[in-house]
C-alpha cells in the first residue's frame, strides 16, 4: 500500500471511529427493529377488507373505490386467494394508480390475533438471547436477530397470500429473531463504551421510536401507491443491507477490530479495564438476582410500561382509522409524530441525566427515580385526557403525541438501571424484563380486540385509556418504592470452579452513587 493510500485511510479514520461507527449502526439497527415491527399495524389497516357502513362514507381511501361488497373480485382461479381465505379488491389509488390486491375479511379479534402472535415468539428469546450475548457475543446476535428478521419480512406477503395460518407462523417467527436483539446490545456495551458514556449510548436503543416515526409516513404513502405488500418488501430490504454493514464494520471487542487506533483502542480498554484483568462471572447467582427488590423494580416497572407502549404503538393506527376517520396517508403521517417526539426526549433526557449525575447535583439512585417518574406519570395523566378530549383529533394527535415525548425519559430512568446496580447482569435482568413485557404486548392486543369485538365506538377506547392510566401510573409507583441506583454485593459473585485462562471483561456500572 502507497503511502498516499495509507493517508487517505487515516483520514477516514480520523473522520469517524470505531466508536461512532457503533453508535451510528447500532441507532440505525434499533430504526429498523421497529420499522420490521410496526409495519405490520399500519399494512393491516389496508389489508383487511373494511367493514361496509350505509350510513357513513367516511374512510374512503381506506377502502378505495370498493365501497360496495359487489365491487370485490373474488379469484375463483388456482390463485393464493382461495386458500387464504382473501379477496380481491380493484381500486384506484390516491396518486391515480390501478391496484389489484388481496384483501382478507378478518374479523376485529383476528386482526388484533395476527398483531400480538408476534409476542409468543418474541417472549422466547428475551433470556436466553442476553445470556447467549454474554457469552458469544452480542456482535452475532444482534447481527443475526436482524438479517433472520428482514429474511421474514420479505416473505410476510406470500405468508399472507398462503394462509392466515402461514401469516401466524411468520410474525411468530419474526418475534422469535426479533426478541434476542435488546438484551444482546448489553454485552456490546459493556466492552465497547465506557462506564461514563453508556447512558447515552442506551439513548441509541430508543431510535426505534425514531424508526417508528419514519415507517408510519413512508408505509402509508407505498400502501397508497403501490398496495400493502410494498411495506414489507421496502423495509426486509433496507434491512438486510444493514445486515451487511454490520457484520462488516462492527466487531465484538477493541482488541479484534482490524480498523481501530492505537489510540482509541488505548482508551477504551484504560476507562472498562483490559480483558486480562478481570473475569466475567461464569454463572448467575439466581438467588441473590430473584430476591433483589432493586431487580423486581426493574422488572415490574418496564413491564407495565411497555405494556402500555405497545398498547399505542399496535393500536394507534387503527384508532385513527376508525375512530377519527383518517385516511392511510394521513394515518401513516400522524401516526408517526408520537414516536419522534420519545426519540426526541430519549436523546435530550440521557444527555441531562449525566450532566446532573456528574456535576454531584443528584445521586444515581434519586436520578432515576425521577426520571422514570416523570416518563410514566406524564402518560398516565395524559390517557386520563384523552378519555375525555379523545375524540377530537387535533387533541388526540397533541395528547398522543405529548404522552410518547414524555415516555422517551425512560433511557435516563429504569431503562439503563441493569447497569447501575448489576452491569456483570445487566443483559440478563433486561432479558428478564422484556420477557415479561412481551406477555403484556400479547395482552394489549388481546385487550383491545375483545372490547372493540363488534363495537368499535369511542366508549370501547375510553375503557382502554383508563386502563392505561392505572398501569402508568402503577408502573411509576413500583419503582419508586422498590428501585435503586447501588450496586449490588452479588454483582461479583465467587467462582464456583476455574475457568482456564479464558477472561473476559467484567463490566462496570455507570456510577456507583448514594
Amino acid at each position: 500500500m502507497s503511502n498516499t493510500e495509507k493517508r487517505g485511510l487515516h483520514r477516514v479514520r480520523n473522520l469517524l471511529s470505531c466508536r461512532q461507527v457503533l453508535n451510528l449502526l447500532t441507532m440505525l439497527g434499533f430504526m429498523l427493529n421497529y420499522a420490521l415491527r410496526v409495519n405490520l399495524t399500519i399494512a393491516i389497516v389496508d389489508m383487511v377488507v373494511p367493514h361496509v357502513n350505509t350510513n357513513s362514507t367516511s374512510n374512503g381511501t381506506l377502502a378505495g373505490n370498493a365501497t360496495d361488497i359487489n365491487d370485490i373480485i373474488h379469484n375463483n382461479s388456482s390463485s393464493s386467494g382461495s386458500s387464504s381465505g382473501g379477496v380481491f379488491t380493484n381500486f384506484t389509488s390516491a396518486d391515480g394508480v390501478d391496484v389489484l390486491e388481496e384483501r382478507f375479511t378478518w374479523n376485529a379479534q383476528e386482526t388484533n390475533f395476527v398483531l400480538g402472535c408476534f409476542f409468543w415468539g418474541y417472549v422466547l428469546t428475551e433470556l436466553p438471547g442476553g445470556r447467549l450475548a454474554e457469552l458469544i457475543g452480542g456482535r452475532r446476535v444482534f447481527g443475526h436477530s436482524m438479517l433472520w428478521a428482514s429474511l421474514l419480512t420479505l416473505i410476510t406477503p406470500l405468508a399472507a397470500h398462503l394462509s392466515y395460518v402461514a401469516l401466524i407462523v411468520v410474525r411468530v417467527a419474526l418475534g422469535f429473531m426479533l426478541g434476542a436483539s435488546w438484551p444482546a446490545i448489553h454485552p456490546v456495551a459493556a466492552v465497547w463504551i465506557p462506564p461514563m458514556d453508556r447512558s447515552k449510548f442506551m439513548s441509541n436503543m430508543m431510535a426505534s421510536s425514531l424508526g417508528a416515526a419514519i415507517t408510519m409516513p413512508v408505509c402509508g404513502y407505498l400502501i397508497s401507491v403501490a398496495g400493502w405488500a410494498s411495506t414489507f418488501y421496502l423495509t426486509g430490504a433496507i434491512g438486510l443491507v444493514w445486515s451487511l454493514l454490520w457484520f462488516t464494520f462492527v466487531y465484538e471487542t477493541p482488541a479484534t477490530h482490524p480498523r481501530i487506533s492505537a489510540e482509541e483502542r488505548r482508551e477504551i480498554e484504560e476507562a472498562i479495564g483490559t480483558s486480562t484483568s478481570k473475569k466475567r462471572p461464569s454463572y448467575v447467582p439466581w438467588g441473590q438476582l430473584l430476591c433483589s427488590p432493586a431487580v423486581w423494580a426493574i422488572i415490574v416497572t418496564h413491564g407495565l410500561s411497555v405494556f402500555g407502549f405497545f398498547t399505542v404503538i399496535n393500536q394507534l393506527p387503527t384508532f385513527m382509522s376508525k375512530i377519527l376517520h383518517f385516511d392511510i396517508k394521513k394515518n401513516g403521517l400522524f401516526s408517526s409524530l408520537p414516536y419522534l417526539g420519545k426519540y426526541v426526549m430519549a436523546v435530550a433526557s440521557s444527555y441531562l441525566a449525566d450532566h446532573l449525575r456528574h456535576k454531584g447535583t443528584l445521586s444515581t439512585t434519586a436520578t432515576r427515580k425521577l426520571f422514570t417518574s416523570f416518563a410514566l406519570i406524564t402518560p398516565g395523566l395524559l390517557m386520563v385526557a384523552l378519555v375525555f378530549l379523545g375524540m377530537d383529533p387535533t387533541w388526540a394527535v397533541a395528547l398522543f403525541t405529548l404522552a410518547l415525548f414524555a415516555h422517551g425519559a425512560v433511557t435516563a430512568g429504569y431503562l439503563g438501571n441493569g447497569l447501575d446496580i448489576a452491569p456483570n447482569f445487566s443483559g440478563t435482568i433486561f432479558g428478564m424484563a422484556n420477557s415479561l413485557s412481551s406477555f403484556g404486548g400479547f395482552v394489549s392486543t388481546w385487550m383491545v380486540g375483545a372490547l372493540t369485538y363488534n363495537n368499535e365506538s369511542f366508549h370501547q377506547w375510553q375503557i382502554v385509556f383508563w386502563i392505561l392510566a392505572v398501569t402508568y401510573i402503577s408502573a411509576a409507583v413500583v419503582f419508586a418504592i422498590l428501585g435503586s441506583g447501588d450496586l449490588q454485593s452479588w454483582n461479583n459473585p465467587p467462582e464456583r470452579v476455574k475457568i482456564g485462562d479464558v477472561a473476559q471483561e467484567e463490566g462496570m456500572p455507570l456510577k456507583n452513587e448514594k
